[in-house]
């Protein structure tokens, strides 16, 4: 399984660009895979073809409407692992021994 944070944004489109921000978000959540939005990107779990596939589907989106896209993608495999969008968080929460916040 893949875990991927994905941040893709028009630069074309002023200061505010949360509406774009959004209408990649709505891909993510229709392509039915295990999303976490976070404020600076969104975390993605799912095999590679179909990561890639959402990646591809949220610059689709954007293209319609806008000049020019920034895309940065940060991956991670791990082979037969997946729920990791929690895990990775409780494993370093049991470290420090709390919950964080959020």
């Amino acid at each position: 399984m893949v875990l991927a944070e994905i941040s893709i944004w028009p630069m074309d489109k002023g200061e505010s660009v949360s509406q774009y921000v959004a209408l990649a978000v709505e891909v993510i959540d229709q392509s039915g895979l295990s999303y976490k939005l976070g404020p600076m990107g969104t975390s993605i779990e799912g095999e590679w073809r179909q990561v890639m596939e959402v990646v591809n589907q949220c610059y689709e989106r954007l293209a319609q409407d806008c000049n020019r896209i920034t895309c940065t993608v940060h991956m991670d495999y791990r082979r037969g692992h997946s729920g990791r969008l929690e895990a990775k968080v409780r494993a370093v929460e049991s470290r420090l021994g709390r919950k964080l916040p959020g």
